[in-house]
């Protein structure tokens, strides 16, 4: 009898192998991963209200997110696995790194959360038939071999009325400028290398994979750095670097 065919890997191990790297730096504020340090508030006020208006949660209670079961895909040291933790979600950090794991497990255990840290992939959890209310996929699109496939397996891991949410950056003139110019060889905020501009995604090319993948794209926001303030706010117009999506996977039709 044949075997069903094994799930198509869409891991880059050239891109794992960067991120390997700077596993121990995960939690330094003022290390390699500084830029998503001072991303993060931007980003986590995006994933929460978006939590909070599909699930119908009061973001004032005390565990808004109880019930709710969550994976973030990519999920490196933790940084949005433990403020998910912390609002009584469930939360399974995944990550193509090995060496991200142990450094989200310790530091979670330091933090008295308990987080389910896994060393695997979107694909092979969804061979395993797992599946989610919520799934997080931030800055890992443009890092994988084949984004369809990704977020294929992401459509899969989710509950028919599951959300989506996805980010990444643009591919344009102002996000070489800014992510690979400025970032990473004026402020050095990351090593040379870290990202290829070739495997950056429009906002409409997202879109268009969003709805290839089975999912039904209701949001895209940019994400935009103020130099004076030296913060990141939200942007309904501006989304010509940094941007985030949000997606459902459609309920099921019943006849």
């Amino acid at each position: 009898m044949p075997q069903p065919d094994a799930p198509r890997s869409t891991i880059d191990a050239d891109e794992v192998a960067k991120f390997e790297a700077m596993a121990a730096e995960w939690w330094d504020e003022n290390g390699k991963f500084k830029p998503l340090h001072m991303l993060n508030p931007c980003r986590l006020g995006y994933i929460t209200d978006q939590i909070a208006a599909q699930f119908e949660r009061d973001l004032s209670a005390r565990k808004p997110f109880e019930g709710l079961r969550i994976l973030d895909i990519g999920c490196g040291g933790g940084l949005l696995c433990e403020p998910m933790a912390r609002l009584g979600a469930t939360v399974i950090g995944a990550d193509a790194a090995p060496r991200n794991i142990p450094v989200a497990q310790l530091h979670a255990e330091q933090s008295g959360l308990q987080i389910d840290y896994r060393h695997t992939t979107a694909e092979d959890m969804a061979a395993a038939g797992e599946q989610f209310d919520v799934v997080l996929n931030m800055e890992v699109v443009e890092h994988v071999a084949s984004p369809i496939d990704y977020l294929t397996a992401c459509h899969d891991l989710l509950r028919p009325g599951g959300l989506h949410i996805c980010s990444t950056l643009n591919r344009n003139a102002k996000s070489f400028g800014m992510a690979i110019l400025g970032a990473e060889w004026v402020m050095r905020w990351l090593p040379k290398g870290t990202h290829d501009w070739k495997k950056f995604i429009t906002p409409d090319e997202l879109f268009d994979l969003l709805k290839r993948a089975g999912l039904t794209p209701v949001d895209r926001k940019g994400m935009v750095f103020n130099p004076i303030s030296w913060s990141w706010s939200l942007s309904e117009r501006d989304l010509s670097v940094n941007y985030v999506t949000a997606s459902l996977r459609p309920e099921r039709v019943t006849l």
